[in-house]
């Protein structure tokens, strides 16, 4: 039961790792914005079956523990997370795993599961949306400043980045999430969905603060048989 942590050299990164468990089904655990695996997944990693599961939660690069490098949004920084995760679990020496992603770690498995149909076993994303409405840009702008946020999450972030690093990524996320609301239909994913083939499960928050509901109905009625 116990729970390793390690760095492993990525598409010229070091990615940070927690690994548990010994069964034959891999899932890799994938952070939303500014998350880690700790911060985003203590619960799953300590509570999940290590008998049927072997679980890895991965910290995306310029999150967690893998910095450096700084966190950036380059208009591709959704397919290079997703291309890292799936490195990540194969230079593990997982041949087929499953992705469980939430909010932007959701958005990142989505793209993963369309573009690697024959790596990816199941899918289950909650809070995830994949598209940018000109609703959603107001929403998050009402993040922007993290003196703003509730002390309960903003503190271990805090703790984990430091003031500064913590507050000018959280600038950064915003401006560079935002940019896709310029696009055609306010597009990230859009036009993968109907590529991902494996079984996909979608959660969502009725209350979710940042992501409206209509965004897991529209990747419920364009993934083929999801639930």
């Amino acid at each position: 039961t116990s729970i390793t942590s390690a760095k492993i050299q990525v598409n010229g990164v070091h990615l940070h790792y927690q690994q548990t468990g010994e069964g034959s089904h891999a899932v890799l655990l994938l952070p939303g914005m500014l998350g880690s695996g700790q911060t985003d997944f203590g619960p799953q990693l300590k509570s999940m079956n290590k008998q049927h599961f072997t679980i890895v939660a991965w910290d995306p690069r310029g999150y967690g523990q893998s910095i450096p490098p700084s966190r950036d949004f380059p208009p591709d920084f959704f397919e290079r997370d997703a291309k890292d995760a799936v490195d990540l679990m194969q230079a593990l020496k997982f041949k087929k795993f499953s992705l469980l992603g939430w909010s932007d770690g959701g958005i990142t498995a989505l793209i993963a599961a369309a573009k690697y149909p024959t790596l990816i076993h199941k899918l289950v994303v909650w809070g995830a949306n994949a598209s940018v409405t000109q609703e959603d840009v107001r929403i998050y702008n009402g993040i922007r400043d993290v003196s703003k946020w509730s002390e309960k999450v903003r503190k271990p972030l805090e703790e984990m980045y430091g003031r500064k690093y913590f507050a000018k990524t959280c600038e950064a996320w915003v401006d560079g999430i935002s940019r896709f609301a310029e696009k055609s239909n306010g597009n990230i994913c859009q036009q993968l969905l109907p590529d991902i083939k494996c079984p996909t499960f979608i959660i969502h928050g009725e209350k979710d603060p940042l992501v409206p509901r209509a965004h897991a109905e529209y990747i419920h009625k364009h993934i083929k048989g999801s639930r």
